[in-house]
């Protein structure tokens, strides 16, 4: 073959290497993608909203490894083995589409926004220059926009980040950035003790960021909250004043709407009156309770977030926009995100190019590489209209107050508290139990019964439902109401489900 090669015109050999034409099989390429792509639309599309599909075909990991075949080789697998590796990899994995996934803060599948997620692997975009990503970054320039006026500020800045984690630890980063500016060059050396607060139901990575960026977890002063699970502001100005007694330096507080396990909302008004009276940045992590803001009539549970100075929304969470699709808001428009990101990359960021290089946003942003994640939230919304993902907020919120009152009705169900937003809390009481006289050994016992019905549900495939203990209450499940996949009928079976896998316990 090679012989052939270089008696032909022109064949040119370097190294041993033959450089003329393709190495790559476009033809075979193009055949795999097409089938490749039939088995997705079978196997994953075409049965999103299959009820009678399992949620997962569970395997022990040890079983998993030997089903996939996970071995690389030093030679490539023939186009069928490859196609049943598809197969094997959508059977044996978690199906976050179906009706009865209500395992995280995210489910279901938007199909506009799928296909802008096709489009988007298909091409491959970076989004940090005009010159290679005109389009995507349009996009990102009107969706940001648009979620600006739903917060309710008349401009604005923002940056689509990996996930809420990231915004959170972005807006922590601007926010100290803003009360000590020389900190970009000179670094922490010489500056004073920085403290932040948040309060005890906040997400995680708070604590992850400030430990990431060197301000150091014991600076993180957790505010007190209420038996909901919202910031206490009294406990709030105790401990700001606290820490500027100690000789510290608050800078930032982050409110939460929409905590990870109860659905808290913060009471932001209150709040910003006291970042107002201490000059303290607010930053409000709505990663999970943002998109309450699409709905006239839910909206109301984030009443004051116009004053906070940063937002984390994403939209991959209620609107199903995909993951990851994360917005940081930012209500500055003075360049404040470009002066603390930026490190002027001349082979990127070239001052003299032939268009308008305010286009490139990509100084403003910790990574270079980055996907378009507002072309799947903007398609998705040019398709469905603002009155479609209203529709979304509304309904899944509407099921969570039917599954509450289903729960109140049932013996054997316990609220642990009236939800406020999707995250609907509850125990349940096996019959065994229900006579037993309150105290250490019921808990106890309690405590270990919502594990063995996940278990259940997870081998049979039924269903997949998050439990966890909380703040001195033994485990209780989590579910939580978002696609629009979703039916009453779904409600009613999570109950008799479990119903049916613990009744012999």
């Amino acid at each position: 073959c090679k012989q052939e090669m270089l008696q032909k015109k022109n064949a040119v050999l370097v190294d041993g290497v033959i450089l003329n034409g393709p190495i790559m099989d476009s033809k075979a390429g193009e055949k795999f993608v097409e089938e490749a792509f039939k088995i997705i639309m079978e196997e994953i599309v075409q049965k999103a909203d299959d009820v009678t599909e399992k949620v997962c075909e569970w395997q022990a990991p040890e079983t998993l490894k030997q089903i996939l075949d996970l071995e690389m080789r030093d030679t490539g697998e023939c186009h069928q083995k490859l196609l049943q590796l598809c197969r094997d990899v959508i059977k044996y994995s978690v199906k976050t589409s179906h009706p009865r996934f209500f395992n995280q803060l995210y489910a279901g599948t938007d199909y506009y926004s799928l296909v802008a997620r096709f489009i988007i692997e298909a091409l491959n975009p970076s989004v940090y220059t005009y010159e290679v990503s005109p389009v995507f970054l349009l996009v990102e320039e009107a969706v940001i926009k648009k979620m600006i006026e739903f917060i309710g500020w008349e401009e604005g800045d923002g940056i689509f980040n990996p996930g809420g984690s990231v915004s959170n630890m972005y807006a922590m980063n601007l926010a100290r950035y803003k009360f000590c500016p020389e900190i970009k060059e000179k670094g922490l050396s010489g500056l004073p003790r920085l403290v932040l607060f948040t309060s005890e139901e906040c997400h995680y990575s708070m604590k992850k960021a400030a430990s990431f960026l060197g301000i150091g977890t014991e600076n993180v002063y957790f505010i007190k909250t209420d038996e909901r699970g919202k910031m206490i502001p009294e406990e709030l100005e105790k401990q700001v004043q606290r820490a500027r007694k100690e000789g510290s330096a608050p800078f930032l507080v982050c409110a939460t709407a929409g905590t990870t396990v109860l659905g808290a909302f913060d009471p932001l008004d209150k709040i910003a009156d006291i970042c107002e009276k201490h000059g303290l940045w607010l930053h409000v992590d709505a990663s999970w309770g943002g998109s309450a803001l699409i709905s006239r009539k839910h909206r109301r549970l984030l009443h004051g977030i116009h004053r906070a100075d940063s937002v984390a929304w994403n939209p991959h969470k209620m609107l199903l926009a995909g993951i990851q699709c994360c917005a940081l808001l930012v209500k500055d428009n003075s360049g404040l995100l470009k002066k603390c990101y930026s490190a002027e990359a001349a082979y990127l960021f070239q001052q003299d190019k032939f268009y308008d290089v305010s286009y490139d946003t990509g100084d403003k942003s910790i990574q270079c590489s980055r996907r378009p994640d507002a072309f799947k939230f903007w398609l998705m919304w040019k398709a469905l209209g603002t009155t479609g993902l209203e529709e979304r907020v509304n309904r899944a919120l509407a099921l969570a107050r039917y599954l509450v009152e289903e729960i109140k009705k049932r013996e054997g169900f316990q609220l642990l508290l009236e939800p406020e937003y999707a995250n609907i809390c509850f125990w349940y009481i096996p019959p065994s139990l229900r006579k037993m006289e309150d105290g250490p050994e019921f808990w106890q016992k309690l405590h270990q019964v919502a594990p063995v019905i996940k278990e259940r549900m997870m081998k049979k495939g039924s269903m997949m439902l998050g439990y966890q203990p909380h703040r001195g209450k033994v485990n209780f499940f989590r579910q939580v109401v978002i696609s629009p996949q979703v039916s009453r009928e779904d409600m009613d079976f999570l109950l008799d489900e479990i119903e049916l896998l613990a009744k012999d316990l």
